[in-house]
């Protein structure tokens, strides 16, 4: 069986984290806990550890993981350019539940999956992933769990849906939420003709905290109807 590890002491965390960047540096997969639900992690620049974090849970290359990153400094070297409302969500939600997928630097030499030239970034809240981060650099994560399954708010549900195809399981106990987090396409506002933020996916960041930041930026929710 692969290691759990529980984070909440600090002798097993202190192990708990060096076999874990042991285990990215070797191309292997981690599952990890952040502010939202738990994660599946992998080298974000080693296409055959992305190519077994999507086999892991099922998935092909046309669904490619989002990167997890330690902060904007490490988001500006991944994309493109970072438009002004970018900086402000950032600036309000980071780190926090909120995914931002914004056009690729194309100098990177990665392979997320048909990504079409985009990167999907979020700086997590939490303090094991963020160190995490910091020594390993970016992480293609997705959540922890079997495609279909519900996502793991505890590393005990990933462990019993992933099992050894994870080499080292990082456990902080229950997910403060379960809440997966926000995607958001910005990817008009880079040389796009018609600048619109669009929401992929409800989460822990709601419509509301969003357009009090970008305002008519965020495209109307189709769920609104005007009242007769």
């Amino acid at each position: 069986m692969s290691p759990i590890f529980d984070c909440r002491d600090e002798a097993q965390l202190l192990t708990g984290m060096r076999q874990a960047r042991q285990a990215i540096g070797k191309g292997e997969l981690v599952v990890l806990p952040t502010d939202t639900v738990y994660g599946i992690a992998a080298d974000a620049f080693d296409p055959r550890a992305v190519t077994r974090l999507l086999e892991a849970k099922g998935r092909g290359r046309q669904s490619p993981p989002p990167v997890l990153v330690a902060g904007i400094t490490t988001l500006r070297a991944l994309v493109a350019e970072v438009p002004e409302p970018v900086e402000r969500l950032v600036e309000e939600f980071w780190p926090g539940g909120l995914t931002i997928v914004l056009p690729s630097q194309p100098s990177l030499t990665w392979d997320l999956g048909e990504t079409h030239g985009t990167v999907a970034v979020r700086m997590p809240a939490h303090r094991i992933a963020l160190e995490l981060l910091e020594e390993t650099g970016p992480l293609a994560v997705s959540s922890a769990n079997l495609t279909g399954m519900s996502p793991a708010i505890a590393a005990d549900d990933a462990e019993g849906m992933l099992g050894e195809s994870v080499a080292v399981y990082l456990d902080a106990g229950p997910s403060d939420t379960g809440i997966a987090s926000t995607i958001i396409d910005a990817t008009s506002l880079v040389g796009g003709s018609d600048p619109v933020i669009r929401v992929l996916r409800d989460g822990a960041v709601d419509r509301v905290q969003l357009r009090g930041i970008l305002g008519d930026l965020l495209e109307p929710d189709p769920q609104e109807s005007d009242s007769a």
